[in-house]
């Protein structure tokens, strides 16, 4: 197959797609290596498509409602309350967007979580536990940012509260 149309498969795949695709599995499907699904991705991307690089694979970035509120909170915690932490704000109505980190030599480093269930929590650890790998937090003494989307303003606040209770917020 030829490159250019593998590379309009895998948008077509991800057009359809509602759910993260591996590289491994667009990979078997095109019958080729992880490697060059990863690089037909980057071309992508450079075509000004906007894949998302997930945990659980890539998904074109769609952007939350209008009708969302989008927020970033500061935390601050161990890597022990990462669960903790996610499933906190999942559980009270919201979702992840991202996490940023402001490290020292390389500015900001962010990464795309795109997690709105306990199932995406439970996913995203056991990647985590599998590929025995840290949080990006690690990075900065477990200082990070969240953007965070909520259905409204109101669940935005129980999800701080709920956060400040347990003592995953930055202190100010």
């Amino acid at each position: 197959m030829m490159s250019a149309m593998r590379r309009e498969g895998i948008h077509k795949i991800l057009v359809q797609s509602s759910e993260p695709i591996s590289a491994t599995a667009l990979a078997k499907i095109f019958n080729v290596s992880r490697q060059v699904i990863v690089g037909d991705v980057a071309l992508l991307r450079a075509a000004s498509v906007s894949i998302l690089a997930t945990p659980r694979g890539y998904l074109l970035e769609q952007r939350p409602s209008a009708a969302n509120v989008l927020r970033t909170i500061a935390c601050k915690h161990s890597p022990e309350d990462l669960a903790e932490e996610l499933y906190t704000i999942v559980d009270h109505g919201g979702g992840l967007i991202d996490v940023i980190v402001d490290h020292p030599i390389y500015g900001q480093i962010s990464g795309q979580l795109q997690i709105f269930s306990r199932y995406d929590v439970e996913g995203f650890i056991k990647k985590i536990e599998k590929n025995r790998v840290a949080p990006l937090s690690v990075l900065t003494d477990g200082v990070h940012l969240h953007t965070i989307s909520c259905p409204s303003e109101a669940v935005y606040e129980r999800i701080l509260s709920a956060l400040g209770e347990k003592g995953l917020l930055l202190d100010k």
